[in-house]
């Protein structure tokens, strides 16, 4: 299967994202950085891509100019582990963001983030729906996810 590599495309703070990114996450790391020429269009020597990886996930940042710019019909979902790993992507991704409701963010270069317990599918599709409604509507009450908060919500009589 071929691999597919998200591509995230940035007026011109490509590198400097991706260098944030990797210090945020784990097992990551800058592949490899790629400049304009003289043929264009971007100014000749500036950074024109950086490939990098997120914990084993492959990226490419391009500086492609003000055309396009990030909104919440993309975001991608941390599933972390505890109240811990939710506290530290909260943040490290929010610091120069804006936090949103329901466990979403932009970060400082408008790219959304959901930070969200891996438990959450399991609370979100509960047998016992009435239980799943009490969590969902607590999550609708938050900005950061509060795990704790969520389950008692769920187990509330």
């Amino acid at each position: 299967m071929p691999r597919i590599t998200p591509n995230l495309w940035f007026d011109t703070q490509g590198e400097e994202a991706a260098e944030f990114y990797v210090s945020v996450f784990p097992n990551s790391k800058i592949k490899n950085i790629s400049y304009y020429g003289e043929a264009g269009p971007g100014e000749a020597g500036t950074v024109l891509t950086v490939e990098f990886v997120l914990d084993g996930q492959e990226y490419l940042a391009i500086n492609g100019g003000p055309r396009f710019t990030f909104d919440e019909a993309v975001s991608f979902a941390i599933d972390c582990a505890d109240q811990a790993e939710i506290d530290y992507y909260w943040d490290k991704l929010s610091d120069g963001g804006e936090e949103g409701p329901c466990g979403w963010l932009k970060d400082r270069y408008g790219l959304s983030w959901q930070v969200v317990p891996a438990a959450m599918a399991e609370l979100m599709s509960d047998p016992d729906q009435s239980r799943a409604q009490r969590a969902m509507k607590a999550m609708f009450g938050m900005k950061k996810l509060d795990i704790a908060a969520l389950y008692a919500a769920a187990d509330e009589a």
